[in-house]
């Protein structure tokens, strides 16, 4: 695996920052090596190549959990 292929510029169409790439990159790779099924024919490929791949064809989705907002009720909004 390169470090400049796929580009990160090109990943980062499918995620919001770098750390959500290496993140979402590393769980998957160590999801594979557990034994999870890989989404495309990697004949030959690494975990963690696997893993970029998938999220390079778009193959992956994340969900960022939504932070709530406590409101003190004795403050004005």
């Amino acid at each position: 695996m390169s470090i400049v292929d796929p580009n990160v510029l090109d990943l980062l169409e499918h995620a919001d920052s770098r750390y959500t790439l290496v993140v979402e990159a590393s769980k998957r790779g160590r999801q594979i090596v557990g034994g999870a099924q890989p989404l495309f024919d990697n004949a030959g490929m690494k975990p963690l190549k696997t893993a970029v791949e998938e999220i390079k064809r778009g193959l992956l989705a994340y969900d960022r959990p939504v932070e709530e907002v406590v409101v003190d009720a004795d403050e004005e909004v």
